[in-house]
C-alpha cells in the first residue's frame, strides 16, 4: 500500500505544487481565507470527496469525506497567512500536503476499512479555528488527526507552548498636554508602565514562560494627552497550568499601569487558549520511519524537547485526540519562519519537495496505524471513550 500512495502522491505533484504556489501568491488573514480555503477543497472535490462547506459555523472551514470505514483518519489543512508578510509560516505547504496526502489515502480507503476526512481550519496565526472546531464537534468521531509543518529542519514529535492571546485596554482623559496637562489622564503612560512592569518581569519567570506584545494604539497627535491606548500580548509556557500561572502576574503587571497613572483597564481574549502539543508517541515514530526512509534526516528525538515551535492550536487536537504535528524541512538559507525571507522559501523547489514529501509520510504513517491491529484498535477505543 505504501507504493499505491506514492504512486497517488506523485501522479498530483503537479497539481500539490500549483495549489502551494497559488495560496502563497494570494495571501489571506485569519477567517478570510475564501478564496485559499475554495482552492483546496476544490482539488479534493475533484478526485471523488464530499465537501461539506462552512462546518463549526465558520465560513472558510470545511470537511472534505472520501470513504466509509469505521476508523477516521484527519488530515488538517491550514491556509492562513500573516498581515503584510503573507506565507511566511508556510500555510501553502500545509495545505497541499494535506490535499496530497488526502487523495493517496483515498486509493486505499475501502482496503484498509478508514474514512479519510480532509479538514480545513482556518485562522491558525490568531483566532483558534481548530479550537471552536473541536469545542462545535467538527472534529467528533475522528481516530488520529495529522498534519505537517513546514520549518528549517526536520523535526518529527514537535512541540509547542499553551498561549494566551490578549488585548489590555487603558482608558484615561484628554487635555492639551501643554496648555492643561494636569486636566489628562494619560493611557499612553499606563502602557509604558505596564511594559516596563512586564520587562522586570522577565527575570523571574518560569522556564519555559514568554511574554512579548506591541503597542497597538498609543494616542493620536503629541498635543493630545492620550485618553485612550492598548497592548496586544502573546503569553506563552510549556503547560496550561504554568500558562495560568503566568498569566495571573502578567495581569498585576497590566493592573499597575492603570493604578500608576488614574486610567482605567481591561483585559479581553482575543484568541481561545491554545494548548500544548502532545504528539502521539506511536504515531511519531512510524512518521519518523517514513521521512527516513523519504531520506531526509530528522533532529534526534532527545533534543526535540528543546526546541518548542512557537505555539498552534493543533495543540488543543492533541490534548483529545491521538495526533502529529511534525515539522518537514526545506531550504531557508538561514531564514526561520515569520520572516520575509522564510515566507519567499516557501515556493522553491525545496519547499515544493517538502510538500510531496510531506503528503507521503503522512500518508504512509495513516497506513501503518490502520493496518496495525492493535493501534487500530486503541484508536477506535478512543472514539468510544470520547
Amino acid at each position: 500500500m505504501n507504493q499505491n500512495v506514492d504512486s497517488a502522491v506523485r501522479s498530483v505533484e503537479a497539481d500539490l505544487i500549483a495549489l502551494s504556489h497559488s495560496i502563497h501568491s494570494d495571501p489571506e488573514l485569519a477567517f478570510e481565507e475564501f478564496r485559499s480555503a475554495a482552492k483546496v477543497s476544490d482539488l479534493l472535490a475533484q478526485h471523488g470527496f464530499a465537501v461539506t462547506h462552512g462546518i463549526a459555523d465558520l465560513p472558510t472551514a470545511f470537511d472534505a469525506t472520501y470513504g466509509s470505514g469505521e476508523l477516521v483518519i484527519a488530515i488538517c489543512a491550514e491556509y492562513d497567512a500573516l498581515p503584510e508578510i503573507g506565507h511566511a509560516c508556510g500555510h501553502n505547504i500545509i495545505a497541499a500536503a494535506a490535499v496530497g496526502a488526502g487523495i493517496a489515502l483515498a486509493t486505499v480507503a475501502d482496503e484498509l476499512g478508514i474514512t479519510v476526512r480532509v479538514i480545513g481550519t482556518p485562522a491558525e496565526e490568531t483566532g483558534g479555528g481548530k479550537v471552536l472546531m473541536l469545542e462545535r464537534g467538527a472534529f467528533d468521531g475522528v481516530g488520529a488527526a495529522m498534519m505537517v509543518h513546514p520549518g528549517p529542519i526536520d523535526i518529527i514529535g514537535a512541540t509547542s507552548l499553551a498561549l494566551a492571546d490578549i488585548a489590555v485596554s487603558y482608558h484615561g482623559r484628554e487635555a492639551h498636554a501643554s496648555a492643561a496637562p494636569e486636566f489628562g489622564r494619560n493611557a499612553a503612560d499606563a502602557a509604558t508602565l505596564a511594559q516596563v512592569a512586564v520587562g522586570l518581569l522577565r527575570q523571574h519567570l518560569q522556564p519555559g514562560q514568554q511574554i512579548h506584545g506591541i503597542v497597538s494604539d498609543g494616542g493620536t497627535a503629541p498635543n493630545i494627552v492620550p485618553a485612550r491606548s492598548e497592548l496586544l500580548y502573546y503569553l506563552r509556557a510549556e503547560t496550561a497550568a504554568s500558562l495560568a500561572n503566568l498569566s495571573e502576574r502578567a495581569e498585576a503587571c497590566f493592573t499597575s499601569g492603570a493604578l500608576g497613572t488614574g486610567c482605567t483597564h481591561e483585559i479581553r481574549t482575543v484568541s481561545p487558549t491554545y494548548t500544548e502539543l502532545t504528539p502521539d508517541p506511536w504515531l511519531a515514530a512510524a512518521y519518523r520511519e517514513q521521512i527516513v526512509d523519504l531520506g531526509r534526516v530528522p533532529l534526534a528525538a532527545e533534543w526535540e524537547r528543546s526546541r518548542p515551535l512557537g505555539s498552534t492550536d493543533m495543540g488543543n487536537v492533541t490534548n483529545v485526540i491521538p495526533g502529529i504535528h511534525p515539522v518537514i524541512g526545506l531550504d531557508s538559507s538561514g531564514a526561520v519562519t515569520h520572516q520575509p525571507e522564510f515566507a519567499a522559501a516557501c515556493i522553491t523547489t525545496s519547499a515544493d519537495r517538502a510538500v510531496v514529501d510531506g503528503a507521503i509520510a503522512l500518508a504512509r504513517t495513516a497506513v501503518r496505524v490502520a493496518s496495525d491491529p492493535e493501534q487500530r484498535a486503541r484508536l477506535l477505543e478512543g472514539v468510544d471513550r470520547r
